[in-house]
């Protein structure tokens, strides 16, 4: 085990691994003192209203003669030099009393509506809506899988068998829960940086309707042991995928004659990203699908482009365009540097199409080919240290809005598991550290590492950010808080339980102990694993009632400060007794 520990790709991991939780330590003091602020608030609230219950007239008539004194407008020459200063009005109020500590700016919601047609919001919210349902559906088998592996005799069904649902549960969650919300978010983005509309509404309906049925029929066929025999994440049958494919390729065209009609001379950097993204995973279903390269090695390479391409070219990808327009609206200031994130863009597509055979590394598969993944690989530090660094210098400056903002900690937490995540894909790709955790429950933990901890948290940034804006609703802080917190710690649960035991399990392997050593090692680490995927179930249900809050608001607590609220308060009490 020490010789392990002194190999770099393991000390990068663990180094990599301690940034966010020493990031979430921090957060945990900022939230605790939020939460305290606001129990005390409801109680303050409380008091005020079994006061205003008890009150007398004079008191009433005081409040009343206050409200006058508020209302007084100047005429312009109170202060003038042949004018005594006297303030008979009033008009100097708690003058000297400090209600919250001067050097840091007062909480505030998101003000004001974006004005959107109302029949491209509709199409964004249903998106959204149904990406939501199937991040729901697919985690509740995700959650069912985790608890079977503490608990296999949980059932004895075929259709419920682990085999069977396994790929349910990614395939829901890649092209029903993280695609349509992607794709809902382009229908405003596109537009916005064109300064247009959406070219056809009825389009973005059809590719809804293609892509819910693709995701709706491969589920079915799937749980019926209807597949395309292996290859992960390529389980859907080729129709079902033709489905989704022909959805991507009808968005494809409405956003080129979307962006083809915009109003502004320059392409911005996100559409860049998004149209590219969308382009790379039709050609990514093609090459995966086509049978012409489909036999031996050929197909080992095939699926290792597919894999790796669908979650850097087409969910990468997409993010990190979105991510270039979300960050800087949440912060109300520009990107960082539009250079770097076309540098970013360029060494992307350069580095990453190349890496897909490092999964295969000591495999069949030539030398050579394996050589150059590991090498593509180490390239990805380029653009992954570009767009954390101009994702970090954008935040620049708002680092304080972190006490203030449920929606920030979500940009910052994305922004710190892309680099570590990503960082750690690199390590991974090393010889020595393949060796000692490839095919051990450690890729499960990368794969949750980067699909959650970077496009989920991203995917949740935007929707806080956006839906507000389009319904001028707030979600509840308090449920928005408990959201963040049990998908952050659920995620690190997980992920780090199955790295140590897949690092014990991969050291066992190695020196040759039987099989069933690893997992009977791994029997402790699973029900951690278990234990962080219900916390982050848990955290998709509020969620999701946070979205509907969003939707369908519900009344805020207001505690009454001016004279005028206070009288209201009165004024509707007597009229209720």
């Amino acid at each position: 085990m020490e010789e392990f520990l002194n190999e770099p790709g393991l000390q990068i991991t663990i180094i990599l691994l301690s940034l966010p939780i020493i990031f979430a330590l921090i957060l945990v003091l900022i939230k605790v003192n939020r939460m305290i602020s606001t129990i005390l608030k409801k109680k303050e609230l409380k008091r005020i209203y079994k006061h205003l219950r008890n009150m007398s007239p004079q008191e009433i008539s005081a409040l009343e003669a206050r409200k006058k004194e508020l209302e007084f407008q100047l005429s312009g020459d109170e202060l003038s030099s042949y004018k005594e200063v006297k303030d008979p009005r009033g008009l100097i109020n708690q003058a000297a009393e400090v209600h919250d500590l001067r050097f840091l700016q007062s909480k505030r919601k998101e003000g004001g509506k974006i004005i959107v047609p109302e029949d491209e919001k509709t199409l964004i919210l249903w998106f959204l809506g149904c990406s939501i349902f199937w991040l729901l559906m697919g985690t509740t088998v995700g959650e069912y899988l985790g608890i079977k592996f503490v608990a296999p005799d949980a059932d004895h069904l075929s259709w419920l068998s682990f085999g069977r649902l396994r790929p349910v549960h990614t395939n829901m969650v890649f092209w029903g829960w993280a695609s349509m919300a992607m794709m809902g978010f382009s229908y405003y983005v596109v537009p916005r940086v064109g300064n247009t509309q959406v070219f056809n509404l009825k389009l973005g309906y059809y590719t809804l309707i293609l892509m819910n049925a693709s995701v709706v029929i491969g589920s079915v066929f799937l749980m019926a042991g209807i597949n395309n025999s292996g290859g992960e994440y390529r389980e859907y049958i080729w129709p079902v995928m033709l489905l989704f494919a022909v959805g991507i390729l009808i968005s494809i065209y409405n956003h080129f004659k979307t962006i083809a009609h915009r109003k502004t001379e320059e392409i911005y950097v996100s559409n860049w990203y998004v149209v590219s993204a969308m382009m790379f995973v039709v050609v990514i279903l093609l090459v995966a699908y086509l049978p012409f390269w489909q036999n031996g090695l050929g197909e080992t390479i095939t699926q290792g482009y597919y894999m790796h391409q669908g979650v850097g070219m087409w969910f990468m990808l997409f993010n990190l365009g979105l991510m270039y327009y979300f960050l800087p609206q949440e912060l109300n200031s520009p990107v960082y540097s539009y250079s770097l994130s076309i540098l970013a863009f360029w060494m992307q597509i350069l580095f990453y199409t190349l890496i897909g055979t490092h999964h295969f590394i000591f495999s069949a598969i030539p030398w050579w080919l394996q050589t150059v993944a590991i090498v593509a690989s180490v390239g990805m530090v380029i653009p992954v240290a570009a767009g954390s660094v101009n994702f970090m210098m954008t935040i620049r400056g708002s680092w304080h809005r972190l006490k203030l903002s449920y929606v920030l900690p979500f940009y910052v937490v994305s922004v710190i598991f892309y680099f570590t995540g990503s960082m750690q894909g690199t390590a991974e790709a090393f010889r020595t550290s393949n060796l000692l955790w490839h095919f051990t429950d450690f890729t499960v933990a990368h794969s949750h590492l980067t699909m959650y901890g970077i496009i989920t948290f991203m995917l949740w940034s935007f929707t806080y950010t956006l839906v507000p804006r389009l319904t001028s609703h707030e979600p509840p802080t308090l449920t928005v808080g408990l959201h963040f917190w049990m998908a952050l710690i659920g995620v690190l649960v997980y992920t780090i339980s199955l790295m140590i035991g897949a690092t014990e399990k991969g050291v066992s392997w190695m020196d040759k102990k039987p099989f069933i050593q690893g997992v009977i090692t791994m029997i402790p680490f699973w029900l951690w694993r278990a234990i962080g995927g219900t916390m982050m179930w848990i955290s998709h249900i509020v969620f999701a009632y946070n979205f509907y809050r969003m939707i369908w608001p519900k009344k805020e607590i207001i505690i009454p400060e001016s004279p005028s609220e206070i009288l209201e308060i009165i004024h509707t009490q007597k009229k209720i007794s």
